[in-house]
Order: C-alpha cells, then sequence, then structure tokens
C-alpha cells in the first residue's frame, strides 16, 4: 500500500490537494498512472513527465511540476506530488 500527496499551489497557498492511494505495491514504472488519477482528481491536465521528475521523486518523496511542465499554461503557480510515509 502507498499514499501520494498531490497539491495545486499559488504562491505557497495551497488551493487543491487530494490523497492518491493503492492498496498494490508501488512501481516506478506506473508513475505516470499515478500523476494522471492525481491531475484528474484535482481536475487539471496532465503535465509532461521526464526522467527528472521520476528521479526527484524516487530521491527525495516530493517532485514539483511548474508550468513549464505542462502543454499549456495553467492558472496555478506548481503541482507538487509527495510521498506519504506509512
Amino acid at each position: 500500500m502507498f499514499r501520494i500527496w498531490g497539491k495545486v499551489l499559488i504562491g505557497e497557498k495551497i488551493i487543491k490537494q487530494i490523497t492518491y492511494e493503492r492498496d498494490d505495491k508501488f512501481v516506478y514504472s506506473q508513475f505516470f498512472k499515478y500523476l494522471s488519477d492525481i491531475c484528474e482528481g484535482l481536475d487539471i491536465a496532465t503535465p509532461i513527465l521526464m526522467k527528472t521528475h521520476i528521479f526527484n521523486y524516487a530521491k527525495f518523496g516530493t517532485v514539483r511540476f511548474l508550468p513549464r511542465d505542462f502543454a499549456e499554461k495553467p492558472e496555478f503557480d506548481k503541482l507538487v506530488i509527495e510521498n506519504i510515509r506509512v
């Protein structure tokens, strides 16, 4: 089981958040699916996922998506995905 906290920020203020959890084991090859599910729950576009995003999540337990990571300009400053340790 794993849980991920997704939050959308304007400045340093959280405007939307979601806790995504699954009963199966976390698999890095499925990270885009997890990200897509989180973005769907937040009702925002899914950002472009690069290898460095996955490496940052694996190393630090968090990853930040800035407006430059989206195909269309979002109406927020950043999307932050964090691992919730259980």
